[in-house]
């Protein structure tokens, strides 16, 4: 048996010292927030069991689901997952590299690398559908390289193949970018090394595979009229069209969420991997999942006015996995992209966990524009709908239902109200909210506590008309000893109920004030 050397053990010891660390600062921040908007919608899938929703497949709902034992889960339950899970991202993608040939040093390079670039050390803390695209993803290639090094009539390949279309599909069902990864294997099966192999049933069985996991929503979307592909490619791309706006977003994008050292890298990984191409079947494969992944992602990302920078970030996977294969970064290139890469997720860990932002931007602080806010309001603004909800059922016979002005107002309050109370939204478009609750049924209640805080500038009573303001409930948000988010909780009721009731007079001219419609509670809260 082999004898482990000190060389030997360092990468080891340097990759699972990262791992442990990186694990450590996710789990406090874990401990200490709530969900960010989109987190809290995922988290509203649970509530909801469907194939699809407008935004995405329906695997992320199911996880959520799961997380939360048949209802929504909350944010710790749901970040202790999340954090764990994205501690084997790297890992899978070291396996993965060693599965395409990579020395165990290399494939631990490629861990290491993968856990401090900060689109992934950061961006996979939440509840997102790319946690589980990643995996399934960096999954695929590994058994799809595995399959391609194993003789083609080999019970191992037929087992490796059917393994890669039963997680293409998994993909598929996490984003519908999955289909690339598809694309990019099929692609890859046209080569001399691989076209012989649709002589076997692998292929064919992995194909059966793939569309019987996606099956649902296929059938999901043809009965009810693609509404998630018309929501992604119609509905929210009005002011869509190839510019240099577009260009620069995309551009930024890139530098801001992987930092230069780690996009430089890439490069040099990807310039590799063009001259390799047609080295083997394990090259080929590589070289088809970065393109046909990378042109498809980089086109929407170039036309979309509303693109993100992480809906690009699959086409960097497959040069992750060869990067272990390749000599084309040099050590201090690979140094300065971890030290990068530690030092941005130390400040956003300060940025999000301290009040040091708040405090040492002063006026130059603009409080709307920052996410980490996002994850503090809302244990205030769930105290704040707990008591609203309870005196509004309390003073007033009738149906109560929660709306708010937007969908990320909407999705915190049902991921944390779960089937309590009945959630609509008012937003300015359709979203999921008008197929969980029509608005023709909220609008019909008769009390309605309409949330809102301070990022939207509106008067309930304007919002809904035919509605009189029976209490308001406020709470203020302190980061740094200063407000960064105020959220407003109003009681409406229909103007032809409260006409009728036996509300006192005292109550309805309490429930008036001449700074405003309604009475406050106010609160402050710091985390």
């Amino acid at each position: 048996m082999a004898v482990m050397t000190p060389s030997d053990r360092a990468p080891w010891a340097l990759a699972l010292l990262s791992t442990l660390a990186l694990g450590a600062v996710r789990l406090h921040v874990a401990w200490g927030t709530g969900f960010g908007d989109a987190e809290a919608l995922y988290a509203s899938y649970a509530l909801h069991p469907q194939p699809a929703y407008l935004d995405h497949p329906g695997l992320v709902g199911s996880i959520a689901r799961l997380i939360g034992r048949g209802g929504a889960p909350s944010p710790l339950e749901a970040h202790l997952v999340t954090a764990c899970a994205a501690g084997l991202v790297p890992w899978v993608a070291g396996f993965a590299s060693r599965a395409a040939g990579a020395t165990t040093r290399g494939a631990l390079g490629v861990v290491l690398a993968l856990t401090w670039v900060p689109e992934l050390a950061i961006g996979l803390f939440g509840l997102t559908p790319d946690l589980p695209l990643a995996l399934c993803w960096l999954g695929a290639l590994a058994l799809a390289a595995m399959a391609a090094r194993a003789p083609a009539q080999s019970f191992r390949a037929l087992l490796y193949t059917l393994g890669v279309g039963a997680l293409v599909g998994l993909a598929t069902l996490a984003k519908v970018s999955g289909l690339l990864l598809g694309l990019g294997l099929f692609a890859a099966s046209l080569g001399p090394g691989l076209r012989s192999r649709y002589r076997t049933l692998a292929p064919w069985g992995a194909l059966a595979v793939a569309l019987v996991l996606m099956a649902k929503v296929l059938h999901y979307e043809l009965s009810e009229g693609w509404p998630m592909a018309r929501h992604r490619l119609i509905a929210t791309q009005t002011a869509s069209g190839f510019s240099l706006r577009n260009l620069g977003a995309f551009l930024g994008g890139q530098l801001a969420y992987l930092t230069p050292p780690f996009l430089v890298g890439a490069a040099l990984v990807a310039r590799d991997l063009f001259r390799r191409r047609r080295e083997d079947a394990v090259s080929a494969l590589l070289f088809w999942c970065t393109v046909l992944v990378a042109l498809p992602l980089g086109g929407i990302c170039l036309w979309s006015r509303v693109a993100e920078p992480h809906w690009f970030a699959p086409a960097y996977l497959a040069l992750a996995v060869h990067l272990g294969r390749a000599e084309a970064v040099g050590p201090r290139l690979s140094r300065a992209s971890v030290y990068t890469g530690v030092t941005v997720v130390a400040f956003a860990w300060l940025w999000i966990r301290t009040p040091l932002a708040p405090r040492l931007l002063g006026d130059a602080y603009r409080a709307r524009y920052d996410l980490a806010n996002d994850l503090y309001s809302w244990k205030p603004g769930a105290l704040l709908l707990d008591e609203s909800l309870e005196a509004a059922r309390r003073e007033g016979g009738g149906s109560v239902v929660v709306v708010g002005p937007h969908w990320i107002v909407c999705a915190q309050a049902h991921a944390h109200l779960g089937r309590r109370a009945l959630v609509g939204c008012n937003g300015p478009r359709r979203d999921d909210f008008d197929g969980w609750l029509p608005r023709a049924r909220w609008a019909s209640a008769r009390h309605v506590l309409y949330v809102h805080d301070s990022r939207f500038a509106l008067d309930p009573e304007r919002e809904l008309p035919g509605r009189v303001v029976r209490s308001v409930r406020e709470a203020n948000v302190v980061r740094g000893g200063r407000v960064v988010r105020t959220l407003w909780v109003t009681h409406l009721e229909r103007l032809s109920d409260y006409a009728g009731s036996a509300v006192s007079p005292a109550l309805r001219s309490k429930s008036v004030s001449s700074s405003g419609p309604g009475f406050g509670v106010v609160r402050s809260f710091s985390p």
